[in-house]
């Protein structure tokens, strides 16, 4: 069984760090940032006392896994591994720094992946001599409950690095998915509407948080809604994933950021971890307008946003309509794949929602995707 390394002991690299070393792996986790390595081994600790307590691993399981990570700042520590995973800050210039320095340390076998969200895996690997054993594996949070993870092909990746990256996290009970090296991979990209469409919602005065949550799981079935969703993953690193994937897109205004997003992470209203976000959690929430109407009228326009965005995945082809599919009901637990719900309700019926928009607003990031049209045109459903 090869060694794992893993970069970064946040609170990914520590939850990718639990899984490898779950399923047998030496694993080696390191970080040089202070007191990183600690607070990684006294969280594991916790997580693991927690699954002893729930009975679902055995005091002795518990003690192998923590026994097979070799918690360190010593980044030669690495060596003799088969898979580096990095899992550090999502800045581009640090990323090339620290795998220019891995690729000296292993072997040419050695596969190096990094776990962006957003950045590009070309670029990343360009800073490498060996370029071809360099991808994308990105894991969601919380990683060891999660079980989606993106693989993401860089364009000098070898094919053989994708095969054997995909057997090893094939092999650890995750669901994977195959995606082209663009802005956002799936997940990232076409879940932009579910935040940036109820913002507008909510700055044109139609709905306030609340109802605009209420509609979003009460009528469309979705397990959080926006503005919960946003406050549970933090305001400021929303914002950044969206101003990276609009950068990227060379300002396409379908990902353009907003104020409203903006002004919290400046007040520092970032969400549950600040204590106030777009709800203020020490005082009781909100009411919820419960107007069916209205919620119908808010739950189209965002649904009819996502399978839009979907489609234009699919017809851009980011990936098959399977994997778009099981990337948005197993990364970000939708209700149902977004292109079977289009079949549900009725492709021709988005297209109009879209069209109508388009029309109201004149601007471009209400505009169908061509597959939509073409689809209506030849009266074709995705499956």
């Amino acid at each position: 069984m090869i060694k794992v390394s893993i970069i970064g002991a946040g609170t990914m690299g520590t939850g990718i760090a639990q899984i490898a070393a779950t399923k047998g792996h030496q694993v080696c986790l390191y970080d040089t940032f202070d007191g990183a390595v600690e607070n990684s081994k006294l969280k594991l600790n916790k997580i693991l006392n927690r699954l002893v307590e729930k009975e679902r691993i055995s005091k002795d399981e518990k003690e192998n896994i923590l026994s097979r990570i070799n918690f360190t700042q010593d980044i030669k520590d690495v060596k003799q591994s088969g898979l580096i995973i990095e899992a550090i800050i999502e800045d581009l210039e640090i990323k090339k720094k620290i795998f220019k320095e891995l690729e000296n340390l292993v072997d040419k076998e050695c596969i190096i992946a990094s776990n962006t969200s957003s950045l590009s895996i070309a670029s990343i690997g360009g800073a490498c001599q060996r370029a071809e054993r360099v991808l994308g594996i990105h894991f969601f949070n919380p990683a060891p409950l999660m079980p989606l993870v993106e693989i993401i092909p860089a364009v000098q990746t070898s094919k053989e690095t994708l095969k054997n990256a995909k057997l090893i996290i094939d092999s650890w009970g995750k669901t994977t998915v195959l995606t082209k090296d663009t802005p956002g991979f799936i997940v990232n990209r076409v879940a932009r509407p579910f935040y940036g469409e109820a913002i507008r919602i909510y700055e044109e005065g139609i709905a306030d948080f609340a109802t605009i949550d209420w509609a979003i799981k009460e009528l469309g079935g979705f397990k959080m809604g926006p503005f919960e969703l946003m406050d549970y993953i933090g305001n400021d690193i929303n914002y950044t994933v969206t101003e990276t994937v609009f950068k990227a897109f060379y300002y396409d205004t379908r990902y353009k950021p907003s104020f409203t997003q903006k002004r919290m992470m400046e007040a520092g209203y970032l969400g549950r971890k600040s204590e106030r976000g777009y709800y203020d959690y020490s005082i009781d929430m909100p009411k919820p307008i419960k107007n069916r109407e209205l919620g119908k009228r808010i739950l189209w326009r965002i649904l009819s946003m996502l399978i839009n965005e979907a489609a234009d995945a699919l017809f851009l082809n980011i990936a098959s309509k399977e994997d778009i599919d099981l990337a948005m009901t197993k990364g970000v637990n939708y209700p149902k794949g977004l292109l079977i719900w289009a079949d549900e309700i009725g492709i021709n019926n988005v297209l109009n929602v879209l069209k109508d928009l388009q029309e109201e607003y004149g601007e471009d990031r209400y505009r169908p995707s061509p597959l939509l049209r073409r689809m209506v045109k030849e009266n074709k459903s995705f499956y």
